[in-house]
């Protein structure tokens, strides 16, 4: 089975993880050696069974607990060609080996198929993922630090389960937040910034199928953002579109999420009945038991209120 799990989410780092089978990778390393650790022990996973790291853009949020982590680990990290280049100049505590690829292409670390695709945002050649399992039946989306929502994702992020995807501002709490000038609020919003709730729900209403039954909102602005501001957006809107049981969560900047199947859990079949005729200890007259169906309901939970966002000192 596709697990997975957001280990941080924020401007103090960024970190996911994804396993299947025995494969187990990180995506980017922004938290500190030390919290990746404990993050991944947390969640029932030995840091000494990742096999690989996979980057999604060169900042500092979302590589900078690599060197270390590295540095008594000889993992393989995966990066376009021009990340490598960039991340590689800033170690000096280990000596990674590097898997460079071009933007756009799909390359396999054990059991996990990686495709990736390319996203506008202000780094040197930041990528999104579409990872699947073997038998290529279940699929994540990853789309972390993006400043609008092109043709190329929509396309790319089409019949994925789940989805992490940055919703990093709320547009009215931007305009009236006092402590950013207007410079600062036109680069979080321009095509290489982020995502606003809104754009975000848009985003996810145009990939939404049968299959998508779980979202998770990262990289929340601390002052210009709040979970359940953008639960209550992504949801509105979903329900509206009729997709009322899709999982809206927020990932957090203190703690790990669950690690969870990424596909929609099989519906448990009724328990079968019992003979007909079932004679109780207490009674000679026939008992007939009858299953009980169970009740769905839909849950949108906000993992940590405390989000942190800063990137650009945000």
């Amino acid at each position: 089975m596709l697990r997975f799990s957001v280990l941080g989410s924020g401007s103090a780092g960024n970190s996911a993880v994804i396993c299947h089978g025995e494969t187990r990778v990180l995506i980017d390393a922004g938290l500190s050696a030390k919290q990746l650790t404990l993050r991944l022990e947390a969640i029932g996973i030995d840091p000494e069974s990742i096999n690989a790291v996979v980057l999604t853009h060169e900042h500092g949020d979302h590589c900078g607990g690599l060197d270390v982590f590295c540095r008594k680990r000889p993992l393989p990290v995966y990066g376009t060609r021009d990340t490598c280049t960039v991340v590689g100049e800033g170690l000096t505590r280990s000596r990674v080996p590097w898997k460079k690829f071009e933007a756009g292409a799909a390359f396999e670390i054990g059991s996990l198929h990686f495709e990736s695709f390319s996203v506008p945002h202000d780094a040197v050649d930041p990528v999104g993922y579409v990872i699947r399992d073997t038998d290529r039946s279940c699929a994540v989306g990853i789309l972390s630090d993006v400043g609008q929502a092109t043709t190329l994702i929509r396309d790319r992020l089409q019949a994925v389960d789940t989805l992490f995807v940055e919703a990093n501002y709320d547009e009215t709490m931007l305009v009236n937040d006092t402590r950013r000038p207007w410079a600062t609020k036109q680069r979080i919003s321009s095509r290489h910034g982020h995502l606003s709730n809104d754009q975000t729900a848009e985003l996810i209403l145009s990939i939404a199928s049968e299959r998508l039954h779980r979202v998770v909102l990262g990289h929340l602005s601390r002052d210009c953002n709040a979970p359940d501001v953008a639960i209550e957006t992504i949801y509105r809107e979903l329900a509206k579109a009729g997709w009322p049981d899709v999982s809206v969560e927020c990932a957090c900047q203190k703690k790990p999420l669950p690690l969870r199947e990424a596909a929609r859990p099989q519906a448990v079949a009724p328990s079968p009945p019992l003979a007909e005729s079932v004679v109780r200890e207490d009674s000679a007259r026939p008992y007939n038991a009858k299953a009980r169906p169970s009740k769905g309901s839909h849950s949108a939970s906000v993992a940590d209120p405390t989000v942190q966002q800063a990137e650009w000192a945000f």
